[in-house]
């Protein structure tokens, strides 16, 4: 990939419900969220968490988000597909842009990326990225 992104994002909102929970074992959630990415990624983030979490205090996610705003001085939209985990207090998340997802001038968009960090106001963030 030949662009890195310098920016973090900002959580809005964050609505959680458990859907299953499993005698013994882990609960499974579901979470919506807003976010808003601030710097070289300017623009907001719809996203959809699939989150289980253990008895042992150790989560894993899954997620897909829908981005809309600017990147790199082109507008339009792209999805990211995360997977993570949560222990000791600290998300770990890799991402990637879902091949076609790239609406606007950022058709053909493709990269990773992804973010290290205990809860914060502000997530610095990392999307290494480049276009088709």
């Amino acid at each position: 990939m030949s662009n890195k992104v310098d920016a973090s994002f900002q959580v809005n909102s964050w609505d959680e419900k458990p859907f299953h929970e499993i005698d013994g074992g882990p609960k499974l959630t579901r979470a919506s969220l807003t976010k808003t990415f601030r710097g070289d990624l300017e623009g907001e983030g719809t996203l959809e968490y699939l989150m289980i979490h253990g008895k042992d205090g150790v989560s894993s996610f899954m997620g897909v988000e829908r981005v809309v705003g600017s990147l790199g001085g082109r507008s339009g939209s792209f999805v990211l597909q995360h997977s993570g985990t949560f222990e000791n207090g600290a998300a770990t998340c890799t991402w990637f842009v879902v091949p076609g997802s790239g609406t606007g001038e950022l058709g053909g968009l493709t990269g990773t990326g992804g973010f290290e960090s205990a809860h914060a106001e502000d997530y610095p963030m990392t999307l290494e990225y480049d276009f088709e």
